[in-house]
């Protein structure tokens, strides 16, 4: 049996608790989490675990550079290390950074071959492209004397074995490079009557020949010129 007191507790005690409920409210679910006033810089921190390299000074990215070359891997194939050719390539690419000495070396091989062709069949407009104001000179009058005597040459190629540079240098904008050729060809000039006078149709021949070829690189034109020939050993 309850007594008196203890239905009086039990009623206070709900009604305690039915007010309590009514001030308090239920949780739902969806009540904001209490406030944590760590949670923010947690979060900053969680946020930068991958580090990000600052902006250099004036909040510009530092530019990127090109990757260096070793001064012995630079002119390989082409010129010794600490040899005056390298030496002068680098003065060439210091005033035209465009310019790559085995393209040139693919350029002049082609060049070579063209201008004593051209030369053989007295093709004028070819060597005039290719060679400078005064080698141009020497090479019409030699052609023109042969067309006084009535004479013709023809040169055949059979093949080029050596293309080495032998000098580069820098005069004032302009940029030197020396070549010595050694090629195998069929050479013959013939007279007015088809009597051969110079070379042999039949034989091929072992010819060495040192040209220099220059360029202004101030200029926006890219072609190399023919400045000086000579024969080599």
């Amino acid at each position: 049996m309850f007594d008196i007191y203890t239905i009086i507790f039990l009623a206070l005690a709900v009604f305690i608790f039915l007010r309590l409920r009514s001030v308090l409210g239920q949780r739902t679910g969806r009540e904001r989490p209490p406030y944590d006033p760590y949670s923010a810089r947690d979060a900053v921190r969680s946020s930068n675990d991958n580090v990000v390299a600052l902006p250099g000074r004036g909040g510009e990215a530092p530019p990127a550079t090109a990757p260096m070359v070793d001064a012995g891997e630079r002119w390989k194939g082409i010129a010794e290390p600490g040899s005056a050719v390298a030496a002068g390539l680098d003065a060439i690419v210091q005033g035209d950074p465009s310019f790559d000495a085995k393209h040139f070396v693919a350029g002049a091989r082609q060049a070579y071959e063209m201008i004593v062709t051209a030369y053989a069949e007295g093709d004028r407009r070819t060597l005039r492209n290719l060679l400078s104001k005064d080698v141009y000179e020497g090479f019409d009058n030699a052609i023109r004397e042969r067309e006084t005597k009535g004479e013709t040459a023809e040169t055949r190629f059979v093949s080029i074995d050596r293309s080495d540079l032998t000098g580069a240098e820098v005069r004032g904008p302009t940029a030197q490079v020396t070549v010595r050729f050694v090629s195998q060809l069929v050479s013959v000039t013939r007279d007015r009557s088809g009597n051969v006078i110079d070379g042999n149709p039949d034989k091929v021949a072992d010819v060495t020949d040192v040209w220099t070829f220059a360029r202004d690189v101030s200029s926006r034109d890219p072609n190399w010129k023919l400045v000086a020939t000579e024969a080599g050993q």
